[in-house]
């Protein structure tokens, strides 16, 4: 899992509310395990059915922070859905609220969730409509700053901003205490009787 720390870049807006996981990736392209390849496909049913959709417009091309509305990644449990933002350079998703399950999801797989007032979000997705509006998104001071120096503050897991902070995913967290688990097993009985309590 790539680190993230500071990111600035050009917003995209995407002013809906109860953005469920098949809008963010159909389930007809759910059709490997691997990470790979879901970028293309992501909003794929919105994209086809409308030209101004904001990811066929041009102004909005490689920004990598999508602005949404609340309730953002409901429906089920579909971990292709973060993959597909990744895949398409989403690094950076701010809205009001997230479905507790791809809040998850992201946080695993180093996708930083923003949860911004409903007031601030709506200012971003106003100012963003015209293109080339770009914010600061900070996870080591979680604050977003806005482009005239105005900051606002989010909240953020601890652990989860450990992890995306140093690139670790659950394993590589567990892995990072290898050799205090190996002094641990090293000071252990080989086998224990568990009738005497003693060791063989």
């Amino acid at each position: 899992m790539d680190k993230f720390e500071k990111l600035t870049s050009k917003v995209v807006p995407l002013p809906m509310t109860d953005v469920d996981t098949d809008l963010i990736i159909p389930a007809q392209f759910l059709t490997s395990i691997s990470r790979e390849g879901y970028g293309q496909n992501l909003f794929r049913r919105l994209r086809d059915n409308d030209p101004n959709f904001p990811f066929n417009q041009e102004k909005f091309k490689g920004a990598a922070i999508l602005v949404a509305g609340e309730n953002f990644g409901c429906g089920s449990s579909r971990e292709h859905a973060v993959w597909a933002l990744a895949g398409a350079g989403i690094k950076v998703v701010i809205a009001p609220s997230f479905a507790d399950i791809f809040f998850s999801n992201s946080a695993k797989n180093g996708l930083v969730l923003v949860t911004l007032p409903a007031s601030q979000v709506e200012r971003i997705l106003v100012e963003a409509q015209a293109g080339e509006y770009s914010v600061t998104v900070d996870l080591e001071s979680q604050t977003v700053t806005l482009p005239g120096g105005e900051t606002f503050k989010f909240e953020f897991d601890h652990f989860r901003k450990h992890c995306i902070l140093n690139g670790l995913d659950d394993i590589d967290y567990i892995l990072s205490f290898k050799e205090k688990i190996s002094e641990f097993r090293a000071g252990q009985p080989t086998a224990v009787n568990c009738m005497q309590g003693e060791s063989k």
